[in-house]
């Protein structure tokens, strides 16, 4: 059997779908999957052991400079290559219009969630079999119960296995223990305050680890400047590719990152990881593996779901919700965490 995955982005999302084809795998001898990605991502779904194509479409980019890119024939030769094998099944498992249609471009049978599960119910108009999976479920447990459904196997109900192949990651070569700060995120309400970072960076350089702080864009690299001009020990990283951060992450001592899609990774290579979860809900997205803590606020209007903060009272911190994980209380879970065994 030969299957198509369409899951564009993001980080996170792409991490999540790996456990659904370790399922698939161990219930159906022989199958093979190719990807359907993003650009930005394309190096992420090789990562599993079970992938053997991926194909890459620039959407992002081709809808700022669509004319250049049909005139330079990119969108004719990534829709060639989509249509290029033909499979036993199309599953999307994004669930968005965008990602529906690309599935009934491609030879299978497309499959995918129903109008009461998708993020945009309207898709589900587009699959020739649709499945019913509770929205309140972990993106993890949505996934694999779809992948059972389409393709024919009980739900499986043991332990996520995200089944990374680590021969694809660059060796980081580091003797001394470190630990490794994910303080980059896209939504301004899931930064932990930059004067946290501080404190924190100071007393884990103080228990005799060396910090790393990787960074992706200048927003990052300026917070990263800002935390290494006050705590000695703290090392910014040059910018590295996702595989690169791979590397780093599996021989990480620790990791402690906000909700972005690297603690995802982290968590799948089972590296002791604390979250730090404000206004988002670590029960629908959170990371899931071994070593894994997820610290979440005890604020009155946290999972609000706000890409920016609409508390109305004062703001002695931004976002508020991470008043209520202090850098002493985050130091004392860290330290729990990695002498849980």
């Amino acid at each position: 059997m030969r299957v198509l995955i369409i899951k564009m982005s993001s980080l996170g999302d792409i991490i999540h779908t790996f456990p659904a084809l370790t399922d698939a795998a161990r219930h159906i001898p022989g199958i093979q999957f190719d990807w359907v990605v993003e650009k930005s991502f394309q190096e992420l779904p090789k990562l599993h052991k079970q992938v053997q194509e991926v194909i890459v479409l620039s959407l992002r980019q081709w809808r700022h400079r669509l004319v250049d890119a049909w005139q330079q024939n990119e969108i004719q030769s990534a829709f060639h290559l989509l249509r290029k094998q033909s499979y036993d099944y199309v599953i999307d498992a994004q669930g968005l219009l965008k990602s529906g249609l690309i599935g009934i471009l491609a030879k299978g049978k497309c499959v995918g969630f129903d109008k009461y599960s998708a993020r945009e119910p309207l898709v589900s108009v587009l699959y020739q079999k649709k499945y019913r999976v509770m929205k309140n479920l972990h993106a993890v447990t949505r996934l694999r119960q779809l992948f059972a459904q389409g393709l024919g196997y009980s739900v499986p109900q043991d332990t996520a296995n995200f089944e990374i192949d680590t021969t694809f990651l660059p060796l980081w070569k580091q003797d001394n223990p470190y630990c490794v700060f994910l303080h980059g995120t896209t939504w301004t309400t899931k930064h932990w305050p930059d004067r946290y970072w501080e404190s924190l960076a100071a007393m884990l350089v103080k228990r005799g680890l060396k910090v790393y702080l990787p960074y992706n864009n200048q927003i990052e690299y300026a917070r990263a400047h800002q935390i290494q001009a006050k705590v000695p020990g703290v090392e910014i990283l040059p910018r590295l590719t996702l595989l690169e951060i791979g590397g780093l992450l599996q021989k990480a001592h620790s990791v402690i990152g906000v909700d972005t899609g690297l603690v995802h990774l982290s968590a799948a290579l089972n590296v002791p990881t604390l979250s730090l979860y404000g206004p988002s809900d670590p029960l629908k997205s959170g990371p899931i593996g071994k070593h894994q803590k997820i610290l979440g606020s005890t604020f009155q209007c946290i999972k609000c779901l706000k890409r920016h903060c609409h508390y109305p009272g004062p703001k002695s911190i931004d976002p508020p919700c991470f008043g209520a994980l202090p850098p002493q209380l985050v130091f004392e879970q860290w330290d729990q965490l990695i002498n849980s065994g």
